[in-house]
């Protein structure tokens, strides 16, 4: 959907990006991520034409964004910035209708998306449509913003820092929110971050940048595990291990052959599957296979009477989409080593250990992926 080639741009004699290449598919979420003054906004902004390149194409679906008007250009794709932009003066609802009036769309088709896309960004029409910016928290305008930036429908949208200015509760809110309708929308987005937490959380790809030169283009968990360079390994982070779990999910990593018990089993019965399964507990279920407990071997060892006589209680339990992240975070409060996983339904459908999330990790460690060439964009360090 967007590539660049060779894209460079010299302001009198300091090259602020030099020859940029690299390729956004559709649909994907592209964090363009670096220190101060390295050429990601630059590149940013050369994208949408607000600052003109030195050399080098920029190609939009095949098109090369010299052969357009740069008004075109831009009202093909959203923009979001840091600052947000919402004119004081107008409502949420004119603020929203600005671009498709530009495009003369009529009022009423105008008003209408203005009240669908606030849904989108989860606020209510009827409590803010007629709201001036003054009136809303800075959450609420980003919210705002993120919606105007929607409101032409655009394949594109370019932001900067587009969260950078909301405290970490809202931000987090927002990235989750903004997650959700990207699952919808299916949007083609160029996002600027200084934050390597936000770039993993949010990006397909990630592009850092140092001193004008692209040095590593990735998916975010081969940048974690393969920086490219000492420079990408100090700039993501000596806990780039930890960064990871978030990008892997319960369901990679979880065993369905350790077993499990019905609270009406015999003490015996759940006694011989331990034996037979080289296990020390399992757990315990009832008739709609709903996670009721934990039985550990001592308590069904030459014992008689149902299993639900010995349960113990289990403190919680994770569902399968859910992140490492909060797996090992659940796994130290509850001093567990292990986490009984359910489905939607909540039904039990195996368990997660701290040796299997060890040993995913260390696989990729041990073995570095092949990329293919196709997949290294010219001038990338691979």
């Amino acid at each position: 959907m967007i590539r660049l080639e060779d894209l460079t741009k010299k302001f009198g004699s300091v090259v602020a990006a030099d020859r940029i290449n690299m390729e956004v598919p559709e649909g994907e979420i592209c964090i363009l991520l670096g220190p101060s003054g390295c050429g990601k906004t630059t590149t940013l902004k050369m994208v949408n034409r607000l600052i003109e390149k030195s050399s080098g194409k920029i190609l939009i679906g095949g098109r090369d964004t010299d052969t357009m008007n740069p008004v075109e250009v831009r009202r093909g794709m959203g923009y979001v910035i840091q600052q947000i932009g919402l004119f004081p003066n107008m409502t949420v609802e004119e603020n929203i209708c600005v671009v498709p009036r530009l495009l003369k769309w009529d009022d009423a088709k105008a008003k209408r998306r203005a009240a669908e896309l606030l849904e989108l960004v989860a606020l209510d029409p009827a409590v803010f449509l007629h709201r001036f910016p003054r009136e809303l928290s800075g959450g609420q305008q980003q919210r705002v913003g993120v919606a105007r930036a929607l409101a032409a429908d655009p394949p594109i949208m370019i932001m900067d820092e587009p969260f950078g200015a909301i405290d970490p509760i809202n931000r987090e809110i927002i990235q989750d929110e903004f997650l959700r309708m990207q699952k919808t929308l299916r949007k083609t987005i160029l996002f600027v971050s200084h934050d390597i937490d936000e770039a993993v959380k949010m990006g397909d790809k990630i592009a850092i940048f140092r001193a004008g030169k692209l040095e590593q283009y990735d998916t975010p968990d081969r940048i974690l595990a393969h920086p490219a360079s000492e420079f990408i390994a100090d700039f993501v982070g000596t806990d780039r291990t930890l960064k990871r779990l978030r990008l892997i999910t319960v369901e990679d990593v979880r065993d369905d052959g350790m077993g499990f018990v019905s609270d009406t089993d015999d003490l015996g019965y759940a006694d011989a599957l331990m034996r037979e399964r080289r296990v020390e507990s399992l757990v315990v279920v009832d008739d709609r296979k709903v996670p009721t407990g934990w039985i550990h071997a001592e308590q069904a060892g030459g014992r008689i009477g149902p299993v639900a006589s010995r349960l113990r209680p289990l403190p919680v339990v994770i569902r399968s989409d859910a992140d490492l992240r909060t797996a090992v975070a659940l796994m130290f409060t509850h001093d567990m080593t292990w986490l009984a996983c359910v489905d939607a339904d909540g039904r039990f459908i195996g368990r997660v250990t701290q040796a299997s999330i060890t040993h995913r990790l260390g696989d990729t460690y041990r073995v570095r992926p092949a990329i293919e060439p196709a997949a290294i964009p010219k001038g990338a360090v691979a």
